[in-house]
């Protein structure tokens, strides 16, 4: 089973990437600002990572680059999930860690892609 964590203080985005994402393959958790997102990601040791930048307290670049600096998550793929889509907002994004950074809105079929692309061993998208 692949284990995502969103970290989005926005419902509607949490609601989004679960409806899209969510089913007996994939788990999907929510944490809504940075302290808990690294709480919810020691616990359970996610192998994907959404973060949204302005998260209340830490921002998702902060929250990146701390656990990049953990060896537990070396593996675990980080998307920054956000608005904030200047090109030094990306750079920054990247800086810190991220694999990729997807700007919101975003539509659930380049949600689908995305996942699909760092984890191809879980088909997200049933096909015929």
């Amino acid at each position: 089973m692949l284990t995502i964590l969103i970290a989005d203080d926005e419902p509607h985005v949490v609601d989004l990437v679960r409806l899209t994402l969510e089913d007996g393959r994939i788990s999907v958790s929510e944490a809504r600002d940075g302290a808990t997102a690294l709480a919810q990601a020691e616990a359970l040791l996610p192998d994907l990572i959404f973060l949204d930048v302005h998260l209340p307290d830490i921002s998702g670049f902060e929250v990146c680059a701390r656990l990049r600096q953990d060896p537990r998550f070396v593996g675990t793929k980080i998307v920054m999930l956000t608005a904030a889509a200047q090109e030094s907002d990306v750079a920054r994004g990247l800086t810190a860690g991220a694999n990729h950074y997807l700007t919101k809105p975003f539509s659930p079929v380049r949600l689908i892609s995305l996942v699909e692309s760092v984890a191809p061993h879980v088909p997200v998208w049933q096909r015929g």
